[in-house]
């Protein structure tokens, strides 16, 4: 069994204790961050195959319910109040959410392949997602593809709350995101997403025209 970074993982116990000392997470959040720990033991099991698909299911389920807001314990302060970038703008606000990065945070701490030989140490959840199912879904005939085709369809999930086009619109982009790591790498990846989000704020109406 690989050895943990145990640096990493005090200095992030270290910041989630000060969120809870501020008020920023609950008891209830114990229960989440207990099970990507028993998930990340999982994964990182080297002798039971088995224990490894279980993990990963695991994690995908507590990802899910992480992305969504769906997990007890976390209050996720807001950063920007409700506000119109353009007259013909829906109005926009933003949280600092103590939740979603959990998710990244599990994936470099329990598959730190998905950097390995690049020097960005950063995510994205399609990216990092389709990188895992590729692993399990790669003895399958076109194993890679229907990797990311799900992750895809699970980063369109996570846009329901915007209405059905953001869903099928996200579900383009992961699958872009998805390629981008494919062939360029996690920094391409992350690239890609950046890019996209600029080209949508610069040249478009951020988030939406008003209905």
């Amino acid at each position: 069994m690989i050895a943990l970074p145990w640096l990493y993982l005090t200095l992030l116990s270290i910041g989630y204790v000060v969120a809870l000392i501020y008020g920023q997470l609950g008891v209830l959040a114990a229960v989440s961050i207990a099970l990507l720990l028993v998930a990340g033991y999982a994964v990182r099991q080297q002798r039971n195959p088995w224990a490894r698909y279980l993990g990963h299911g695991l994690f995908i389920v507590l990802a899910l319910g992480l992305a969504m807001h769906w997990l007890p314990g976390f209050y996720n302060g807001r950063g920007i109040a409700p506000q119109r970038f353009t007259p013909d703008s829906v109005p926009f606000s933003m949280y600092l959410n103590q939740d979603k990065p959990l998710i990244g945070f599990w994936l470099l701490l329990a598959c730190p392949w998905i950097v390995a030989r690049r020097s960005l140490r950063l995510s994205i959840c399609v990216t990092a997602v389709a990188l895992t199912l590729s692993r399990r879904f790669k003895h399958l005939p076109y194993g890679e593809n229907l990797a990311l085709l799900l992750a895809s369809l699970l980063f369109g999930l996570v846009h329901f709350a915007a209405g059905w086009q953001w869903m099928l619109l996200a579900s383009i982009a992961g699958v872009g995101y998805g390629l981008a790591y494919r062939f360029g790498g996690l920094g391409a990846a992350i690239a890609t997403h950046f890019g996209l989000n600029l080209l949508h704020f610069g040249l478009f109406t951020y988030p939406m025209l008003a209905g």
